[in-house]
C-alpha cells in the first residue's frame, strides 16, 4: 500500500455493527456512544433495563441501537445475541467484551461466593461470546474484537483476588485468541482502564487519602473522564488498528509507569 492511500475514512465504522455486553450503563455507554459516534448500529445485551433515554443518543448519530435483554450467564444465551444481532443489524462485525463486577472482601473472608459470580461473568462469558461472534467473523474474513481489561490485568489484587484473576485471565484470553483467530483478519485487542470517574468508583472518590494515592500515582494527576476511553475505541474497533493485533491497550494516565 502506497502511504499517501491512508485517509481520515480509516477511522470509521460506517455500515459496521457492534455487539456491547453492558452497553448500556457504566463504561459500556461510552464505548456504545463511541461506536455510534463513529457509525456503528449498537446492539446492546443486558441485564440492566432498556434505556429509551440511551437508545436516543445513539439513535441520534444516525444509527440503530437495539437493545435484548439477557443474562450473558445462562447457557445459550451468548449464542442467542449473535444470532439476535445477526438477525436484526445483517452481520457482527465488533465485539466488545464490557460486562463485569467487582465483589470486595479480606483475604479471609472471600470465598466462592464472590469468586464464581466473578468469574461467571467477567471472563466465562466473554470467551464464550467471543467463540460464538468468531463464527460468523471467520466466514467474512474480518472483525474486530475488544475486552475490557483492567490495571489489575498487569498488578495484584488486594481485596479481590477474583478481580485480578479475571482480568489477567482476559488478558490470556485477548492473546489467544489472537492467535487463533488474525489468520481469518480478525483482531482481538483489549483496553486497560485506570482509574476513571465512574459510579463505581465514588467511594474511593470521596475518600481523601484513597483520592489523593491514586492522584499522586497517576503522572496526569487527575482521574481518568469516560471520554478519554472513546477515541482509543473508536481506533481498535476501526480500520485504522488492523495490524494490532494480541495488544493489551492501558488508557490509565501513565499509571503503570509508576
Amino acid at each position: 500500500m502506497n502511504i499517501t492511500d491512508f485517509n481520515m475514512g480509516y477511522f470509521s465504522l460506517k455500515g459496521k455493527n457492534a455487539i456491547i455486553t453492558g452497553g448500556n450503563t457504566g463504561l459500556g455507554q461510552a464505548f456504545s456512544l463511541a461506536l455510534a459516534k463513529g457509525g456503528a448500529n449498537i446492539f446492546m445485551p443486558s441485564i440492566m433495563p432498556d434505556d429509551s433515554e440511551f437508545n436516543q443518543l445513539i439513535e441520534n448519530e444516525g444509527v440503530k441501537a437495539v437493545y435484548m435483554e439477557a443474562d450473558i450467564t445462562k447457557d445459550g444465551v451468548p449464542k442467542k445475541i449473535v444470532e439476535e444481532c445477526v438477525a436484526k443489524l445483517g452481520s457482527v462485525d465488533i465485539l466488545i467484551n464490557c460486562a463485569g463486577i467487582c465483589l470486595i472482601a479480606d483475604v479471609l473472608n472471600f470465598g466462592r461466593k464472590q469468586w464464581d459470580p466473578m468469574v461467571s461473568i467477567n471472563l466465562t462469558a466473554a470467551f464464550e461470546m467471543t467463540a460464538e461472534a468468531a463464527k460468523f467473523m471467520i466466514p467474512q474474513k474480518s472483525g474486530k474484537i475488544i475486552n475490557i481489561c483492567s490495571l489489575f490485568s498487569f498488578m495484584g489484587g488486594q481485596w479481590s483476588p477474583a478481580y485480578a484473576a479475571t482480568k489477567h485471565g482476559i488478558a490470556g484470553l485477548t492473546k489467544a485468541y489472537c492467535d487463533e483467530l488474525a489468520q481469518f483478519d480478525i483482531q482481538v485487542n483489549g483496553i486497560a482502564p485506570g482509574y476513571f470517574k465512574t459510579k463505581v468508583a465514588q467511594a474511593s472518590i470521596e475518600n481523601p487519602e484513597r483520592n489523593k494515592w491514586i492522584v499522586d500515582h497517576t503522572p496526569e494527576g487527575r482521574w481518568g473522564d469516560v471520554h478519554d476511553l472513546m477515541g482509543t475505541t473508536v481506533f481498535l474497533a476501526s480500520r485504522a488498528s488492523q495490524f494490532v493485533n494480541g495488544h493489551i491497550l492501558s488508557v490509565d494516565g501513565g499509571f503503570l509507569t509508576r
